[in-house]
């Protein structure tokens, strides 16, 4: 008489990875990516038998999460204090080109002027808004966020602000404050080659 083989079928998780649904995976492999850190506190997961994706830490999966690092800032908690004056930053930067050019022209307002028109210190509204991305990346990362997502685009203002928005689940408040604050600068600047 022949023993009947009952095969088990191991459970099949899904998880989000940049805006992607990836898996079904193991449990094993689930596992190891949260061993190896690529999932961590805030993860969305998925299994058969569960109504909706779920955070991992709210899943049979949280006894593998490292409990001694607390868990990030959710959007809902991340100071924007930041953000918003990076969503300022063209104008802010404008602004700046003027007094810079009234410094190195000694408040001779002719050559403030001419200054202004041809974009002389164009550089001073490019490092504001890059300065200040970078800074608010780093904000982002103390917080406990994990900014692998977007880090790259750092240097491209809106596309990290739209990245950033998509990340946190905020809306799209200060990436649109930013393109009106650009179109904005870009009509005072042209204001002044009249």
């Amino acid at each position: 008489m022949e023993k009947a083989v009952q095969v088990v079928s191991e459970k099949q998780w899904f998880y989000e990875s940049e805006g992607q649904r990836k898996g079904g995976v193991p449990e094993a492999q689930i596992i190891a990516l949260i061993k190896e850190g690529k999932l961590t506190h805030g993860a969305a997961v998925w299994c058969k038998g569960m109504p909706d994706w779920m955070k991992i830490e709210n899943t049979e999966l949280r006894v593998h999460l490292d409990d001694s690092a607390p868990p990030p800032l959710t959007g809902e908690h991340v100071n924007n204090t930041l953000v918003w004056v990076l969503a300022f930053a063209p104008v802010l930067g404008f602004i700046l080109e003027g007094l810079v050019a009234g410094f190195v022209y000694h408040g001779n307002d002719h050559l403030v002027e001419l200054a202004m028109a041809h974009n002389k210190f164009w550089y001073v509204t490019i490092a504001l808004n890059i300065g200040l991305s970078f800074w608010d990346e780093k904000r982002l990362q103390e917080g406990g966020l994990n900014t692998e997502k977007f880090k790259g685009w750092v240097w491209l203002v809106p596309v990290y602000l739209f990245q950033r928005a998509k990340a946190l689940k905020h809306n799209m408040a200060y990436f649109a404050v930013w393109i009106g604050a650009f179109v904005l600068m870009l009509s005072m600047a042209a204001e002044y080659g009249r």
